[in-house]
């Protein structure tokens, strides 16, 4: 039996997403073998950041400046803006570097069973940006379920007043995916968007 303050840290990074109980313990016992210089790396980084983390106010990403590295970035294409749910989704598409535009985080995705509203969510920044004008392209990025396509449309329906094209990230087939392998879903929209070959 370990101790109390070591079943602690072992339940608090069991909450973290993608570690359970069991890969909590394992992290714990490495950072215990390790503790002379492992440890003491990862509570000063930890302690930065928490100190220095904040919200960018343009777009919603996290990051430790405000604005954020993407929003300050004079490289980035300003007339494209992909919208996403999520800060993980902005950061995936990011690390794909095949987006080379700017981001607006919306905070979450409408839900009527979470009682998640549009004023909820980071909308009327969203449109504010928009409105401001320079922006040529809105690509609505969310995640393909019920609710992410409900907000897209939601988006979609807002956004029509603006002289802005509105596309859409494309959603069937992944590349090396065997249709023995897929569900329904997934075949089922990868019909509805098949196109014309050569």
């Amino acid at each position: 039996m370990a101790s109390q303050e070591i079943e602690t840290l072992a339940s608090a990074l069991a909450r973290l997403p993608g570690l359970g109980p069991r890969s909590a313990r394992r992290a714990v016992l490495w950072l215990v073998k390790r503790r002379e210089s492992a440890l003491p790396a990862l509570l000063e980084a930890l302690a930065t950041v928490g100190e220095a983390l904040v919200e960018c106010e343009t777009c919603g990403n996290v990051d430790t400046r405000n604005p954020c590295g993407i929003c300050a970035d004079p490289r980035r294409d300003t007339k494209s803006l992909c919208v996403v749910e999520d800060v993980a989704d902005l950061w995936a598409l990011d690390r794909a570097k095949l987006f080379t535009g700017k981001y607006h985080v919306l905070g979450g995705k409408l839900s009527a069973l979470d009682g998640i509203r549009p004023e909820d969510l980071n909308i009327a920044s969203l449109l504010a940006r928009v409105e401001a004008g320079g922006v040529d392209e809105v690509v609505l990025a969310m995640n393909a379920t019920l609710e992410g396509q409900t907000t897209a449309h939601y988006l979609a329906e807002r956004l029509e007043d603006f002289p802005v094209r509105i596309t859409q990230l494309a959603h069937g087939l992944p590349v090396g995916g065997e249709l023995d392998y897929l569900d329904e879903g997934t075949l089922a929209q990868a019909l509805r968007a098949r196109r014309p070959l050569g």
